[in-house]
C-alpha cells in the first residue's frame, strides 16, 4: 500500500474521466429503464454501478505496481474460472459463459491486462528475444482458446487487440508483430472463404457463429440487424423522446438485447442524431483520457497496463456500435457502463480505476 498521505491523493484524479464516468452510468440508467420498463432491470444496474465504482475506489488505494505483483495469481485464477465454466457453468442459448451468476471472461480481461503488463514491462533488450515473445503469445493464447469454446467469439477476439496493443506499447520488434497480424489476418480470410464458398460446410465455428457471418457478408438476413439499423435511423436529428421509441416497445428488437447488445439502437431512436453525438462524445473523452493517462505514466508498466485499459474499452464500444450499425458482424459484446449485466458493468469500472491509479500515482515511487 503506499504512504502517500489521502489528502494529498484526493487532488489527483482525472476529472474529465471521471465525469465521462458518472455521463455514462446517469445514461444507461435511463435508457436501460425505457428498454424494459422494469423497475428492477434499473435498480439491479444501479447497484452494480455501486459495487463497480467501490471496487475501482478501493483499487486506487494500492499502487499499481504492488497489483501488478500479484497479477500471477489473478491470471491464472481467472483460467481456473474459465476452465470451471465448462463443468459448473450454466448453459443460455447453447454457450456456457456464466458461472454462479457472474461471467469469467469478462474478470479475465482484467487479470490478463494486469499480468501481460507485469510480464512486457521488462528491460526493452529482452523484449527482442523470441522466447519472450513466444511466452507473450502463451499467456494470449491460453484465455483466448478457453473463452472461444465458451464459445464466445467476440470476448475471444478482445483478448487479440488488448495482447497486440500492449506488446507494440512494450516495444515488441515490429517484426515479430508483423507476423502475428500476418497470420492472424490469413487465419481470419481462410475460415470466412471457408465458411462463405466451401461446397461443404465445414464444422469451423459454432452454427450460430457462422450464420453471423453469413448475415453480416449478406448471404443470409439478419433480423435482428435489420432492426437495430431501423431504429437508429428512425430516431433521425432529435429522436423521438426518451421512452416514446416503438422498435423496442413493440418487440422488433429482441427483448433480450434492447437493454444488452442493442441499447444504442434504443439511444439513437429515442434521442436521435444529438443522443448519439453525445454517447461518442462521453466515449471519446474516456478513452482520450486514457491515452493521456498512459503517456504521463511514471514508468513502463504503467503506460503499457492503461494502454491495455484503453484497448480493452476501445474494442467494446467500437464492436457493439459497429453491429449496431452493421459495421461489424454481431458480437455479443456489451457496451460499457451503458449495457445491462453485472460483470461488464463492474469489470468496466475496475478497469477505469486501474486507469485513475495509473494517474494518481503517476509523481510517486
Amino acid at each position: 500500500m503506499h504512504d502517500t498521505p489521502i489528502n494529498e491523493r484526493k487532488h489527483e484524479y482525472e476529472w474529465p474521466l471521471a465525469a465521462a464516468v458518472l455521463g455514462l452510468m446517469i445514461i444507461g440508467t435511463a435508457f436501460i429503464f425505457s428498454a424494459t420498463e422494469s423497475q428492477s432491470f434499473y435498480l439491479h444496474q444501479v447497484l452494480w454501478y455501486v459495487l463497480g465504482v467501490g471496487a475501482a475506489a478501493a483499487l486506487c488505494y494500492f499502487e499499481y505496481g504492488s497489483l501488478a505483483r500479484w497479477s500471477a495469481v489473478f491470471y491464472w485464477g481467472a483460467m481456473v474460472l474459465l476452465l470451471a465454466v465448462y463443468p459448473a457453468g450454466a448453459a443460455h442459448h447453447g454457450a456456457k459463459r456464466w458461472l454462479f451468476g457472474l461471467q469469467p471472461s469478462e474478470f479475465a480481461k482484467i487479470a490478463f491486462i494486469l499480468w501481460l503488463a507485469h510480464y512486457l514491462s521488462r528491460p526493452p533488450e529482452e523484449l527482442r528475444r523470441g522466447k519472450v515473445f513466444l511466452g507473450a503469445l502463451g499467456y494470449t493464447l491460453l484465455p483466448f482458446i478457453l473463452v472461444l469454446k465458451e464459445p464466445d467469439m467476440g470476448s475471444a477476439l478482445v483478448f487479440l487487440a488488448i495482447s497486440l496493443a500492449m506488446m507494440f506499447v512494450a516495444g515488441v520488434p515490429n517484426r515479430l508483430l508483423g507476423g502475428l497480424v500476418a497470420g492472424a489476418g490469413l487465419l481470419v480470410v481462410l475460415g470466412v472463404a471457408l465458411i462463405l464458398f466451401a461446397p461443404v460446410k465445414l464444422k469451423i465455428l459454432e452454427s450460430y457463429q457462422s450464420g453471423r457471418v453469413l448475415e453480416y457478408f449478406g448471404r443470409r438476413r439478419s433480423y435482428n440487424v435489420e432492426q437495430a439499423l431501423i431504429s437508429v435511423g428512425s430516431g433521425g436529428l432529435a429522436g423521438k423522446g426518451w421512452r416514446q421509441g416503438t422498435q423496442h416497445a413493440l418487440g422488433f428488437l429482441p427483448s433480450g438485447g434492447a437493454h444488452n447488445d442493442f441499447i444504442f439502437s434504443v439511444i439513437a431512436e429515442e434521442e436521435g442524431f444529438v443522443g448519439s453525438v453525445v454517447i461518442l462524445t462521453l466515449y471519446a473523452v474516456l478513452l482520450f483520457s486514457g491515452i493521456k493517462i498512459a503517456s504521463q505514466a511514471r514508468d513502463r508498466l504503467g503506460q503499457i497496463m492503461a494502454m491495455g485499459v484503453v484497448t480493452l474499452l476501445f474494442s467494446h464500444v467500437f464492436i457493439n456500435i459497429g453491429m449496431n450499425i452493421r459495421l461489424m458482424p454481431v458480437a455479443g459484446i456489451p457496451l460499457p457502463l451503458l449495457s445491462y449485466g453485472g460483470s461488464s458493468v463492474i469489470c468496466s469500472l475496475i478497469a477505469i480505476g486501474i486507469l485513475h491509479n495509473v494517474h494518481i500515482y503517476r509523481r510517486y515511487h
